[in-house]
């Protein structure tokens, strides 16, 4: 979610810094311990200003769309933008000197706040500047039109559509080919972005981009790449059952032709262009007996709650925990409902404006289970980002970047039967029994979603560090998709394409990790809190609503922010500094044992 803040004027200040930094590889030698506090202090300070003003132009540009606040927002941003470059090389020079905690703290946070490192030179980081926008232009403008389509052509959003609501074979497999004609003209550029941003990392002092990257959360690059696959180890159990269910059901509706029993699964069947989430095939898997017992859109068009009185039920959770209300100037300044007079952007986001009180939501509120949802997470974000205020700015953020999203899921989880029954939306909960709908459902988006949420960024590292050559760009990325997710391409896919490009986050050079990482922490979190509530029965059911213990264990990990390593925040909140995916399986075991017994007699794998 955007975390917004921003201020004055930013010219005068990016023309000094950029004059600052041109001199700094030549005075690199002579840095002193003083000079490197100072630096850091003032970075803080500038990167406040700018910040702040960032955010307010973001704020109008998003809801006031017009040509002249587009403009303004991407001035703002740009200039802030130019701030963090020339602050993390400028912090390049303070690398081995012996410093505080907190400076070396936030020197490192400067250097590894960077995505696209450009080289310590100017013709290279121009070219750098260019290949990013034309691959990013690429992917944007990028459309198939298929043959006989009389010219018309099918932009991005179209074929996500057909992806979705298409259960005709061929038209999947056209579509999703479709798309990945956009990307092999990116294939070229993309070696040599990769080349110029490796040669500006190690100016920062790393071997290379992806160590970079891995050097952002608090331990040995080498070692957090492990980590991560020991996450994956935990719940690729109940990944492979989800897999096992689904390609049998896919079987059932395509043929086994089409899907055999004994492979991978076809990528162009799963509902999604990218096959990173399955929810939208849940008609075709969806058990029996899977109504819920109750229907949440309609409990609330009952209750007749509008967009207010939604939000306003959502800060009640979390005033229930013992945490502050919000200010008033919440409800003053957010955008609750879509304007009739001008366009706006409505997807749902927590902005917190001047990284003290100023916290808004900005959200086009249907009275429906989605958004209802939906505000409990938002909420989560502001209520985050207010607990960290009385740290300096570079430490008002989340302890890693998985935190803040793993916060907002985390606390919709708690939005189950039992807590409607404390709202008085529900008279009573429904049996355990009509969990396996709601948990499978769940299960095709954040279970399905693992695999991928790891491999992407395994990619790019291992092509970053020169383990994966240009010559099998392509190869590679299949290797791993069959590896992890158990998906093969649906037909041939050689060396002249480029598929990872097909998948916004590469040309984008976004980094992944963060996801896979946010949806295995909501659960340890939501377990954490459950049992500091002192609740007793399945996870799944599991609401804190009311309880202030949880919510003092939550305001503790939160007043934290960035400025301690994750794993001391996380264990302010669950006990442990070890990230644990075991309550992922704790999570969704009723679903696993249903699975099981789904899969009874089948072989699963590939």
């Amino acid at each position: 979610m955007p975390r917004c803040s921003l201020s004055r004027w930013i010219t005068p200040l990016v023309v000094l810094l950029i004059s600052t930094t041109v001199s700094s590889a030549q005075s690199s030698m002579n840095a002193t311990v003083a000079e490197a506090v100072a630096f850091a202090d003032s970075a803080e300070t500038l990167l406040y200003d700018l910040g702040v003003k960032a955010g307010r132009a973001a704020w109008v540009q998003a809801n006031f769309i017009t040509h002249d606040t587009e403009i303004l927002a991407a001035e703002a941003n740009e200039a802030y933008v130019a701030a963090a470059v020339g602050l993390a090389t400028e912090a390049a020079r303070f690398n081995g000197l012996d410093l505080d905690y907190d400076t070396a703290r936030k020197l490192n946070a400067l250097r590894t706040s960077l995505t696209m490192p450009a080289p310590n030179d100017a013709a290279k980081t121009a070219e750098l500047s260019q290949i990013s926008a034309r691959m990013e232009s690429t992917y944007g403008r990028g459309e198939y039109c298929p043959d006989g389509a009389d010219g018309e052509c099918l932009s991005l959003p179209d074929m996500s559509q057909i992806m979705a609501q298409s259960r005709d074979a061929d038209e999947l497999l056209d579509v999703w080919t479709g798309w990945r004609t956009v990307s092999p003209a990116m294939r070229t550029d993309y070696q040599r972005f990769v080349d110029l941003m490796n040669e500006g990392a190690r100016d920062l002092g790393f071997t290379d981009v992806g160590a970079m990257w891995r050097s952002n959360y608090d331990m040995d690059p080498d070692d957090f790449a492990a980590e991560l696959d020991r996450l994956w180890g935990q719940v690729q159990p109940l990944y492979e059952g989800l897999h096992c269910y689904v390609r049998a059901g896919l079987a059932e509706e395509y043929g086994e032709d089409t899907v055999p029993l004994d492979e991978p699964l076809p990528a162009h069947l799963l509902g999604n262009m990218w096959a990173q989430q399955w929810g939208n095939i849940y008609d075709l898997v969806a058990p029996a007996s899977s109504d819920p017992g109750y229907d949440l859109t309609e409990l609330i068009d009952e209750e007749g709650m509008d967009a207010i009185e939604m939000v306003q039920t959502g800060e009640r959770f979390f005033t229930s925990l013992g945490l502050d209300p919000l200010p008033e100037t919440f409800y003053e300044r957010s955008l609750f409902t879509k304007p009739a007079d001008r366009d706006v952007v409505c997807h749902a986001s927590a902005w917190d404006l001047d990284d003290q009180d100023d916290l808004r939501i900005k959200m086009c509120i249907e009275p429906n289970a989605e958004d209802f949802q939906t505000i409990h997470h938002e909420l989560g974000h502001n209520y985050y980002q207010r607990a960290y205020k009385n740290l300096t700015t570079l430490y008002r953020g989340s302890a890693n970047d998985g935190f803040h999203e793993a916060l907002g899921d985390a606390v919709a989880l708690s939005v189950t039967p039992a807590y409607l029954v404390e709202l008085g939306l529900l008279d009573e909960e429904p049996p355990a029994s009509s969990d396996i709908g709601l948990l499978l459902r769940d299960a095709l988006d954040k279970i399905a979603f693992l695999p991928f949420g790891l491999l992407v960024d395994q990619y790019r590292w291992k092509v970053f560090s020169g383990e994966i050559g240009p010559d099998e760009y392509n190869a590679a990325w299949w290797e791993l998709r069959e590896q992890y997710q158990g998906i093969q391409a649906p037909n041939a896919r050689t060396e002249d394409l480029f598929d990872p490009g097909a998948k916004y986050h590469v040309p984008a050079n976004v980094p992944y990790t963060r996801y896979f990482l946010a949806h295995i922490l909501q659960f340890q979190f939501h377990r954490s809190l459950c049992e500091a509530a002192g609740y007793e029965g399945p996870l799944n059911r599991c609401s804190i609503y009311g309880n202030e213990e949880a919510g003092r264990r939550l305001d503790a990990m939160m007043q934290m922010g960035a400025s301690r390593p994750w794993p001391e925040a996380l264990e302010a909140l669950t006990g442990s500094p070890e990230m644990d995916a075991t309550a992922i399986i704790d999570y969704f075991a009723p679903l696993m044992t249903w699975l099981d017994e789904q899969n009874a007699g089948r072989s699963c794998g590939w």
